[in-house]
């Protein structure tokens, strides 16, 4: 077994939902941490591409789109939402938003 398909399996074991989160707070954290803004965009690309793997084998190609405009839109809309309410809380509030969505459209129990 190689060692990204032991990756993808495990990204599979873990909610759609805790995926982005870790993504938007996590690629904030590490730009905001670190000062290399490119560093947090990786940790953004790589959760987001884990979720985009869970999206696909649960939801299927429409809810991959979905969500995955979702993310994006999360991403694109924290930065001027952050100049009306901070950075923090924006990020937080625009991974409300994607875990709820996460969390209705595919880790529901029964999908």
């Amino acid at each position: 077994m190689s060692a990204g398909n032991a990756l993808l399996r495990a990204a599979g074991a873990v909610p759609a939902a805790a995926l982005v989160s870790g993504g938007l707070i996590g690629g904030y954290a590490t730009a905001r941490a670190t000062g290399v803004r490119p560093l947090g965009g990786a940790v953004l690309a790589a959760a987001g591409a884990a979720a985009a793997h869970r999206w696909w084998h649960r939801g299927g190609p429409g809810t991959t789109a979905a969500l995955g405009g979702l993310y994006v839109l999360g991403f694109g809309l924290s930065h001027p939402l952050a100049k009306k309410i901070g950075a923090w809380p924006s990020v937080l509030a625009v991974t409300a938003v994607n875990a709820a969505a996460n969390a209705a459209l595919v880790d529901r129990a029964g999908r």
